[in-house]
């Protein structure tokens, strides 16, 4: 099933430009791809002096694991916090400047009533231009202990 972006922003706490990815292309139980133009908005609020560093595809990897929540619930996901970052690797320093649309891969690998484990990548076609594995924490901070 393929989602547009009204249909998946519903999905997520974000609204507005901050919803920065434009369509679920494919998703199964484990799977998630996302694409996107908004990196080449002038207005994107990630933009720091007019440029979009390659480190901020993590959010567009970040909505999308709450995308897949969202579609796997058939809700809107819960809260979830970015706990930790590994293994990322950038392949580039911007990606303002590049003119296709970005492909954002997430592959879930672990999970629990808690917590997520997903692998990430953001492309251009067969170019990878960063990825990584993220943990995610589930619910409200005062939830934890």
């Amino acid at each position: 099933m393929i989602l547009a972006k009204e249909q998946l922003c519903r999905l997520i706490p974000h609204a507005g430009a901050m919803c920065l990815l434009d369509r679920v292309e494919y998703w199964d139980e484990t799977t998630i791809l996302c694409t996107s133009r908004t990196h080449t908005d002038l207005d994107n609020p990630l933009c720091s002096q007019g440029r979009l560093h390659v480190i901020c595809g993590v959010e567009y990897a970040a909505q999308a694991i709450a995308v897949h929540g969202g579609l796997l619930s058939s809700r809107p996901s819960p809260p979830g916090y970015l706990a930790s970052l590994r293994d990322v690797h950038l392949s580039a320093q911007r990606i303002d400047d590049i003119e296709q649309q970005l492909e954002i891969q997430a592959m879930r690998v672990a999970a629990n009533a808690r917590s997520l484990v997903y692998r990430f990548t953001v492309s251009v076609g067969k170019t990878e231009l960063l990825g990584g594995r993220a943990t995610v924490f589930l619910g409200r901070a005062s939830e934890w202990r």
